[in-house]
């Protein structure tokens, strides 16, 4: 049963930030509250003040700058990720991805931001971006810091931001020209067991970059450079021999663990296969040289 809170509706990020200061452990930034009052309802966790960040005017929207970087606020729903022309258009696999997160009613409310700050291990959004070698922009009252978005992940259901910080907007740069990018993931409950997003940056025939994120399977969602070293700069052909010791790397590097979506080792040989997966359909789009 949710018991009782205080709901504050500021109208600015320094409002807001007053507030979470105030309050400290008593208080918990609102926005959509789709896993924050489900984990309330539950018992697991209590605050006496809800602070909804969806009251401040310019945090929810999205633009693309003229040098193509996609600028989300962090109050942004998902639901308006995947409807937005320009998303669907610039950048088509975070459309498809925001349209398979958990279901319409979730996407309606639930905000980016507010999921990349709850710090679910099994959310998608926080490995794909990780592709793009987002940032995000951080502001409390008096200050701000931009961070990649993998150094935010600090472990299950924990970031690096401090108390009185709000995740302000997610900052996406374009892939290279002849890039292609696939996401695909795989899970028997609601939320995915594992998620592995590829792009893949080709150039006379060859790879010249590939960039692997593995989540859903660990604590955090991690690049996985190592695994990306061993395919970069090989033919499609040699790639493609090369997949399964990238996979291999990747499941291993990935930190798996067992819990009710599966066992490590199940989860281990699914990212091989998913990375599989991904990297053919990202290689077939980054500029037809990985047709077959």
């Amino acid at each position: 049963m949710l018991g009782e809170f205080d709901l504050v509706e500021p109208t600015s990020v320094a409002e807001a930030s007053e507030v979470l200061a105030r309050h400290g452990d008593a208080a918990r930034i609102y926005a959509g509250g789709t896993e924050l009052i489900l984990a309330m309802k539950e018992g697991l966790i209590r605050y006496d003040y809800l602070v909804n960040v969806k009251t401040i005017p310019g945090l929810a929207g999205v633009r693309v700058n003229d040098d193509g970087t996609l600028r989300i606020g962090g109050a942004t729903s998902h639901r308006a990720l995947e409807r937005d022309p320009l998303v669907r258009e610039r950048f088509p696999v975070i459309a498809r991805m925001e349209s398979d997160v958990a279901n319409v009613r979730v996407r309606e409310v639930g905000t980016l931001g507010g999921n990349l700050c709850f710090a679910e291990p099994h959310a998608d959004p926080g490995t794909l971006l990780m592709l793009f070698d987002a940032t995000v922009r951080i502001e409390r009252k008096g200050g701000a810091r931009t961070i990649p978005l993998e150094q935010l992940f600090v472990g299950p259901f924990e970031t690096c931001l401090e108390p009185d910080e709000v995740l302000t907007e997610i900052v996406v740069p374009p892939l290279p020209v002849h890039s292609g990018s696939a996401y695909l993931k795989f899970g028997f409950l609601e939320r995915p067991s594992v998620g592995v997003g590829v792009a893949v940056t080709t150039d006379d025939g060859r790879v010249r970059e590939a960039r692997i994120a593995v989540g859903c399977v660990g604590p955090v969602p991690r690049r996985m450079r190592e695994a990306e070293a061993a395919l970069a700069g090989q033919t499609a052909a040699e790639s493609r021999n090369t997949l399964a010791e990238a996979g291999r790397i990747a499941a291993r590097a990935s930190d798996a663990i067992t819990d009710l979506h599966g066992s490590a080792d199940y989860k281990e040989h699914l990212v091989g296969v998913l990375l599989r997966r991904a990297f053919e359909q990202a290689l077939a789009s980054s500029d037809g040289s990985g047709a077959p």
